[in-house]
């Protein structure tokens, strides 16, 4: 419904009013909605006398907004815009001049309101596109603070207890911690349950254009301090760490597939238990690169394995963990914005031999660039 719950009890208020004129057969109120077909039409969301009747929209063709002799309309218009019209028919014609003014005093009231009531859904829509974004942003920024912390504690581990330097590391290691429940507070203002506010959007879950790479970028470049920062985190949890035999020879947006795969990676050593190995296997099977992040802990349950790409949603070894259930929500939209696919595969043998037999592998598939044409 394009209009709030609060216009509509204000039309059934307005038209009620109309009970003590018999002369008036039937009021119908309509507000303008774009059609399939990019032509306005006329979509009815309320009308009196009320019974259970459906009422069809009324299109640029319809016998029904050409004036008849019991019907006239009554054009809802802001400026130039036409934002609904209130549908007349009456016993009486032409209307007594009471009745005439009566209606024109509705029509006007139902222009202001719906006025008012537009503005504010399109202000509502806005704000819910902007808390989406920002929510977004946060969570992004979670992972270059986790960098931060790993290398900054395999630092201080290499400097030993009595080096001079040690008190500038833990200085730096203090201020991250800071800036990390700065961030959980505005995560809070945010969002208070802890979920995105607009998880039933239609709205793609997209980051803003200035966090893509440019057209073309290589991906190793990016790639290399990911893999500097999984081979980080598995010496501090004490794991085993297996990066790919080579760096992939692609080229695109790469800053979204360095987004994508850090989320898997975080995602890896976040809900996998300590101790289970966390690898990146890349393999190509002609026009598609396929990027594996994967993880030798238990697998995730069968009824999860979908659910948990949704926005907001979180499998059940995450429910006591930190985290908005977002990463893979936004990995999966930006494959697809790319042409290509993120799915989950469960044991991770099924891609290679080379992979263990249990646990979970999230792959990236992605189409190569057509080659550019030789330069004459």
């Amino acid at each position: 419904m394009p209009v709030s719950e609060r216009f509509l009890a204000l039309v059934g208020f307005q038209l009620g009013q109309f009970i003590d004129c018999p002369e008036v057969r039937s009021l119908v109120v309509y507000v303008t909605q774009q059609g399939e077909t990019g032509q306005p039409s006329l979509l009815p969301v309320g009308h009196w006398p009320p019974d259970e009747r459906a009422l069809p929209p009324v299109d640029t063709v319809s016998r029904l907004r050409v004036p008849a002799e019991q019907r006239r309309w009554l054009p809802l218009r802001d400026g130039q815009r036409l934002l609904g019209a209130l549908q007349v028919e009456a016993s009486r014609n032409p209307w007594p001049e009471p009745l005439a003014q009566r209606l024109q005093a509705v029509a006007l009231a139902l222009t202001e309101a719906l006025r008012l009531d537009l503005e504010g859904g399109d202000l509502r829509q806005r704000l819910t596109e902007r808390e989406e974004q920002l929510g977004l942003l946060l969570h992004q920024l979670r992972n270059p603070l986790t960098a931060l912390r790993t290398f900054g504690q395999l630092l201080l581990r290499r400097l030993g207890p009595d080096h001079s330097d040690r008190s500038l590391v833990q200085g730096l290691l203090a201020e991250e911690r800071q800036i990390n429940r700065y961030v959980d507070a505005i995560s809070e203002l945010v969002h208070p349950e802890g979920l995105l506010a607009g998880t039933a959007s239609p709205l793609p879950l997209l980051l803003p254009p200035l966090l893509s790479g440019p057209e073309g970028q290589p991906l190793a470049g990016l790639l290399e301090p990911l893999l500097q920062r999984a081979a980080a985190t598995a010496t501090l949890q004490g794991r085993v760490w297996h990066g790919p035999e080579a760096l992939p020879d692609w080229s695109g947006d790469s800053g979204a597939v360095a987004e994508i795969l850090a989320n898997l990676l975080e995602n890896a050593f976040r809900y996998s238990p300590h101790g289970a190995s966390v690898g990146l296997h890349t393999a190509s099977d002609g026009q598609l690169l396929h990027l594996t992040v994967w993880d030798g802990g238990p697998a995730i349950p069968t009824e999860e394995r979908q659910a948990i790409f949704g926005r907001g949603v979180r499998g059940t070894r995450g429910q006591d963990l930190p985290g908005t259930g977002l990463g893979l929500a936004l990995g999966r939209d930006l494959a697809r914005s790319l042409g290509g696919e993120l799915e989950l595969v469960v044991p991770p043998r099924a891609l290679a031999e080379t992979l263990p037999q249990q646990g979970n592998a999230f792959q990236l598939s992605l189409p190569r660039p057509p080659a550019a044409a030789p330069r004459r």
